[in-house]
């Protein structure tokens, strides 16, 4: 007689546990156990609970190679499904085994659970396992399918609904019930200030400030505070929701004819332009890439969006100053270049329109493009290509928690043709077209922090915590990451022969590059190191940098004067001709305000169970070193954390995104 020791775990989560019968049949290389009822006395498979149970055999089955669970009904108990994180056996061998679930098990439905250290398709050495892998990859591809809004955009998953989604990707009930909660009291605040869908105009800055009473943030109030501030305004251009759009100018734009003249009284004494650009003091934002495209029309007009530029200046106070503005391409008479030493209201006007394009851009490329619908690129990809047995499953899919419920939620409510985003100066087309000018650009190494700050020049401009962070970032992720794949990929050789790796970059670059050789994103891998830098932009993608343009949102643009996705009056055309109620008119409606808060709150949320980068509940790795190497990674995440708590400690705006206790582990909101 042969005894298995089993130690079930159920989930934590709200209604894993269940009343049902669970049976489980043990499959090994010399045969099966019975099917056995896995029954203690007393209640079993209660939340959070660990149960322990014997399947007895005959004999040894040899190697174990799968569990077979089953849950059938108890009695007349309607359905209740039970969520199994895990199930660790002990043979009679004395060897232990780790078989992961982490997925609901339905009646009448059978799940097969693999254990053991992580296996590569070519590695497989036992005919059940093969055909065990290949069933489950069949299944996977018929569940997880590819769909297309756009022809000239990245596709996506093919569902429709939330409701649609397999239970194991969709939010838990705790976190429905959350954000159910949070839309229900911001939206009761605002009723009954009878703000939500007025059609108003602001009379006052101060009635502005009254918008919300109980959700306002420590930065937030700053905003309110400073937002007028030129060293402010720039500041934001290095460390708010959009550092992706200044560059270094070492020569200006022949359709920006800013003269030495215009800027000498904003240089520092005795400087000009010219020198100042010669020593890499001198930075430019172009939005040419709005030229163009439709808007939204208003009262029967064509809303404005700026398509200029934006010129700064690093000043020896290691300040980044705000010290030119054309809001249009093309100079002319109309089409002024602004300056501090301006009118305060037509200096502010033009920031404005800056800002506004700044957000245009960021809302729809910079937050959506390249990470949200970027992230649901490679969890569709990892979902159909890896078993779970696959070390890189392993590593990737904690990354991808709630990411594919979040897109697809988001296609109904915010980025549609009715959404929340429809209501911003470009309207669901102009930003659909943005989208796809952006895309048709989009490069790997782009989304590859160490080159996109040497591309743009931006290696040594002081004060900018974006870079400084998440360069230390990707240092740890890379380390991280180049340890598991160095692990499981000894050499190239084993890299060139994994069909399933091979596999999955070849449906990214199809799916999510849509085969643009031009992107440099690679349809195939031949070397480990490339491996390694790919798989380190995509984790990096999905947590830090989504951290970097969303979690902010709340922080920065409550206050709609320092930054509004829409504007209703056209950009000054001349100089002397504003006023404080010329920019009360230009900022969108009570309405609308509104509905863009409430947005900026939803998306900035912390949600209580939020899981920090690098935190890994789900117990995947079998082996002892990949454990010892999540171990190390966390540690290094500690350091960061604690020396970016000591410098903003520092600091009067602290920079708290790429904190890694703040960062999170996956795209979730």
């Amino acid at each position: 007689m042969a005894e298995y020791k089993l130690e079930v775990t159920t989930g934590n989560m709200t209604n894993a546990g269940t009343f049902d019968y669970v049976h489980v049949t043990l499959v090994g290389t010399e045969g099966e156990s019975e099917r056995t009822v896995l029954d203690n006395f007393g209640v079993d498979f209660k939340t959070g609970m660990t149960g322990t149970y014997t399947v007895k055999t005959s004999v040894s089955l040899g190697t174990l190679l799968l569990i077979k669970v089953e849950k059938d009904p108890f009695f007349v108990l309607p359905e209740d499904e039970w969520y199994c994180s895990k199930i660790v056996v002990t043979t009679p061998e004395g060897d232990v085994i780790l078989f992961p679930c982490y997925r609901w098990v339905s009646r009448g439905g059978k799940v097969e659970l693999r254990g053991g250290r992580a296996m590569k398709g070519f590695e497989e050495d036992h005919p059940v396992l093969a055909d065990h892998r290949k069933n489950e990859l069949t299944l996977k591809k018929s569940l997880y399918q590819w769909g297309i809004i756009d022809e000239k955009l990245l596709h996506h998953s093919n569902f429709k609904d939330t409701s649609e989604l397999p239970a194991e990707i969709r939010y838990s009930l705790a976190r429905s019930m959350e954000r159910q909660y949070t839309k229900i009291m911001l939206g009761a605040e605002l009723m009954f200030k009878g703000l939500v869908g007025s059609t108003e105009q602001w009379e006052s800055f101060e009635d502005m400030n009254q918008i919300l009473w109980f959700y306002n943030t420590t930065m937030s109030e700053y905003v309110k505070q400073h937002w007028k501030e030129d060293d402010f305004y720039g500041y934001q251009f290095l460390n708010a929701v959009n550092p992706n759009m200044i560059k270094r100018c070492s020569e200006l734009p022949p359709n920006f004819p800013v003269t030495e003249n215009m800027v000498k009284p904003f240089l520092e004494e005795g400087s000009s332009l010219k020198k100042e650009m010669m020593k890499g003091n001198i930075f430019l934002c172009d939005f040419k890439r709005m030229e163009g495209l439709p808007t939204k029309l208003s009262d029967g007009d064509a809303l404005h969006v700026t398509t200029g530029f934006c010129l700064f200046y690093s000043n020896p106070e290691k300040k980044l100053m705000p010290i030119a503005i054309q809001l249009y391409q093309q100079p002319s008479e109309q089409n002024p270049i602004f300056l501090p030493s301006d009118h305060e209201t037509d200096w502010l006007l033009a920031k404005m329109f800056i800002k506004n394009a700044d957000l245009l851009i960021h809302q729809p490329v910079y937050h959506l493009l390249n990470t949200h619908l970027l992230a649901e690129v490679f969890t569709v990809a990892t979902l159909r290509s890896f078993p779970q047995i696959h070390p890189l499953y392993k590593l990737l899919i904690p990354h991808f928690r709630y990411t594919v419920q979040i897109n697809t939620f988001g296609r109904k409510t915010i980025f549609a043709p009715d959404g929340i985003l429809s209501k911003s100066t470009l309207g669901y087309e102009g930003l659909t077209e943005l989208m796809r000018r952006s895309f048709s650009e989009l490069t790997y190494s782009s989304l590859c922090l160490p080159e996109n700050i040497t591309a743009r020049g931006l290696e040594s401009i002081p004060d900018f915590y974006y870079r400084d962070d998440g360069l230390k970032l990707w240092k740890i992720i890379n380390s991280f990451v180049k340890a598991i794949v160095e692990y499981y990929y000894p050499s190239d050789t084993e890299v060139q022969k994994d069909s399933e790796l091979q596999e999955w970059i070849s449906e990214i670059f199809t799916h999510g590059f849509l085969g643009n050789k031009d992107s440099r994103c690679p349809g195939s891998f031949k070397t480990v190191k490339e491996v390694i830098r790919f798989i380190t932009m995509v984790i990096f993608t999905v947590t830090v940098q989504h951290a970097a343009v969303n979690s902010g949102q709340f922080d920065y643009h409550l206050w709609a004067p320092n930054g509004s996705l829409l504007l209703k009056k056209p950009p000054p055309t001349t100089k002397g001709q504003s006023s404080m109620k010329t920019i009360l008119e230009t900022l969108p409606n009570v309405g609308d305000t509104v509905s863009f808060v409430a947005m900026g709150w939803v998306l900035s949320k912390k949600y209580t169970d939020q899981i920090p980068l690098g935190t890994y509940p789900e117990e995947r790795f079998d082996e002892p070193a990949p454990k010892q190497m999540i171990k190390a990674f966390q540690a290094e995440l500690s350091n960061l954390s604690e020396a970016i708590t000591t410098r903003n400690a520092q600091l009067k705006v602290p920079y708290t995104y790429l904190n890694p206790t703040e960062v999170e582990n996956s795209i979730t909101i």
